[in-house]
């Protein structure tokens, strides 16, 4: 049995805050977020509660809620890999698509690949992550924010 999700998520941009995208550090203003804002990381969290039927990253992660304040969200994925097995699923792949004007991600993509991978235990194989600009339209374009979209499939 197979099953499909997606996810998406998105934040402003913020002079005063580190920027991490998929656990990986990255030299620009951050994001605006409750936790440490890592859009990334929270598209894929969606996109796996998605194909579960489980809800949304709010639902078990509520921005209210100070134990998530600036919190680590490779802890969200860590969760929803135990919930994966919880299930009887696993993972086939994910496909993700970071939305940022600037900087260039290319040189960073592969940490963040690795990162996934590791947070859900499985190959670096089954981990696609792509990045893009909006060619200077709109929000993301005007470098006052950031977007990542996922889709996961999952096996039983």
């Amino acid at each position: 049995k197979l099953r499909i999700g997606s996810g998406i998520d998105f934040h402003q941009l913020e002079k005063s805050i580190p920027l991490i995208i998929g656990g990986v550090s990255i030299p620009l203003k951050g994001f605006k977020g409750h936790s440490d804002g890592d859009v990334l990381f929270h598209a894929v969290v969606d996109a796996i509660l998605g194909a579960l039927s489980l809800g949304d990253i709010g639902k078990y992660f509520p921005s209210n809620d100070p134990r998530w304040k600036d919190a680590d969200s490779r802890h969200f994925l860590e969760y929803v890999c135990k919930l994966i097995e919880k299930e009887g699923y696993s993972i086939e792949n994910i496909d993700a698509t970071i939305i940022l004007e600037h900087p260039v991600l290319k040189p960073h993509i592969i940490n963040m690949r690795n990162n996934t991978a590791f947070a859900l235990s499985i190959d670096l194989d089954q981990v696609s992550i792509k990045s893009t600009t909006t060619d200077k339209l709109g929000f993301i374009g005007k470098s006052e924010g950031i977007a990542a979209t996922a889709s996961v499939l999952l096996r039983k």
